[in-house]
C-alpha cells in the first residue's frame, strides 16, 4: 500500500439544525447535517414538516386537502362544463358557390 495517498480519517462532531451534536468519524474536519435521526419523522414517530420557501403552502394552496374522490368528482365536472363549450364553438361549414 503506498503512503501518503489516502486522506485522514478522524473523529470528527457533527452537528444537525434541529441542535443535536453526536461523535462520529469522517475525513471532513466538520460535519453540518440538515436532519439527524433525533428529528427525522421515521425514527421520532412524530411529524414535523421542513418548509423550505414555502413549498408545503404552495402544494396545499394548488391542491387543497383532498381527497382522492373529491378530485376525481372535480375532474369529472371540469371535463363536462368543458365538453358543451367545445361544442358550441364547433359550427357547420359553409360552401361558397358562384
Amino acid at each position: 500500500m503506498k503512503e501518503a495517498i489516502h486522506p485522514k480519517y478522524e473523529e470528527v462532531e457533527a452537528r444537525c439544525a434541529c441542535g443535536n451534536t453526536f461523535m462520529t468519524r469522517s475525513t471532513k474536519p466538520e460535519l453540518h447535517l440538515e436532519i439527524c435521526s433525533a428529528c427525522h419523522p421515521f425514527f421520532t414517530g412524530r411529524q414535523k414538516l421542513i418548509d423550505t420557501e414555502g413549498r408545503v403552502e404552495r402544494f396545499t394552496k394548488k391542491f387543497g386537502l383532498q381527497t382522492s374522490e373529491q378530485r376525481k368528482t372535480a375532474e369529472k365536472a371540469a371535463k363536462a362544463s368543458k365538453a358543451p363549450a367545445a361544442k358550441a364553438k364547433k359550427a357547420p361549414k359553409t360552401t361558397a358557390t358562384a
